[in-house]
């Protein structure tokens, strides 16, 4: 037996009752007038059908309908099995992967895992840090930019700046330029004031010490590493698991996406072993941020390659 002998991951039925169980821990709700009252069950005419009791909806609606799995013809045990395969990679899994392990086409394994990220993603989060804890900032440089001209330096490529609080959370953001008037305001917007905050010595956190508790920096280009408590190996830990799986694993990621796919190593970075979060939890904490972030193929769709 092993984790995938559960029988949501092989049987519709179950598939569905699994996902009410986490959905809807409280009962049915109906999502398109948000009732929890009385419900008819109908069961019988299609696997989890519901309608509505309510006089001014009374619309039929499953446990897909506002979710990441609306108007999706491929069995929801299938999707349990794509959201599980992709919670427990720490470095991702590829769309040719999935579509060889769940049987079905690329074009199909390309957008479900399209469509979990987004039910990775978080937003409205509150500030990190805080209470005198540390923060690394940090920014590296991935991919290559469209119609841009390879040269020295990292113009061409997509600039990336993480966050990493010590106490365990990640947050990324795909950025234009690591300027410190494009920088700043993010950092300020999501960290405490009352945080110490460690970076290198790029001149763009320079006025960070106007801003925060404290500001201290380690100068990578003279060696040092760490200075007691101040250092970003934490930051470049999280750095070295997204370069492998993005160069390793996905290969090639275009502008359009990368949002995506930082949204799925911060997920996996904030919800890992060492924070005593498993597998099995990692996948149910997804399947939980699956409601209203529908994904249609239109917006998700890849660019065309020339």
């Amino acid at each position: 037996m092993s984790i995938l002998s559960k029988p949501w991951f092989h049987d519709e039925k179950a598939a569905f009752a699994k996902l009410e169980a986490i959905l809807w821990p409280e009962g049915p709700t109906c999502p398109h007038c948000g009732s929890a009252a009385k419900h008819y069950d109908l069961a019988k005419t299609r696997l989890g059908l519901r309608k509505c009791a309510e006089k001014e909806c009374r619309k039929q609606f499953t446990v897909r309908v506002g979710t990441v799995f609306e108007s999706s013809h491929i069995p929801l045990h299938k999707w349990f099995q794509a959201v599980h395969l992709m919670c427990s990679s720490k470095k991702g899994i590829s769309a040719h992967q999935l579509h060889r392990v769940l049987e079905v086409t690329y074009k199909t394994a390309w957008f479900m895992a399209h469509r979990i990220r987004e039910a990775m993603r978080s937003g409205g989060l509150a500030p990190m840090g805080g209470n005198g804890g540390i923060v690394e900032v940090d920014e590296t440089f991935i991919g290559k930019k469209k119609g841009v001209k390879v040269e020295r330096g990292y113009a061409h490529k997509h600039a990336v700046m993480t966050l990493v609080d010590r106490q365990g959370e990640a947050r990324s953001f795909h950025v234009s330029n690591v300027r410190a008037n494009t920088l700043v305001p993010i950092i300020r917007k999501n960290i405490a004031r009352e945080t110490r905050i460690a970076t290198d010595e790029a001149v763009q956190y320079n006025d960070l010490k106007f801003h925060f508790e404290e500001h201290q920096s380690v100068h990578h280009a003279s060696e040092e590493w760490a200075r007691g408590p101040i250092h970003t190996n934490t930051v470049e830990g999280y750095f070295s698991i997204f370069k492998r799986g993005m160069k390793g694993v996905y290969q090639h990621c275009s502008e359009k996406h990368l949002h995506r796919y930082l949204a799925e190593f911060d997920f996996r970075y904030n919800n890992r072993s060492a924070l005593g979060v498993e597998d099995e939890q990692r996948a149910t904490q997804a399947l939980k941020g699956a409601t209203g972030k529908r994904l249609t193929y239109t917006v998700a769709r890849p660019q065309p390659q020339i």
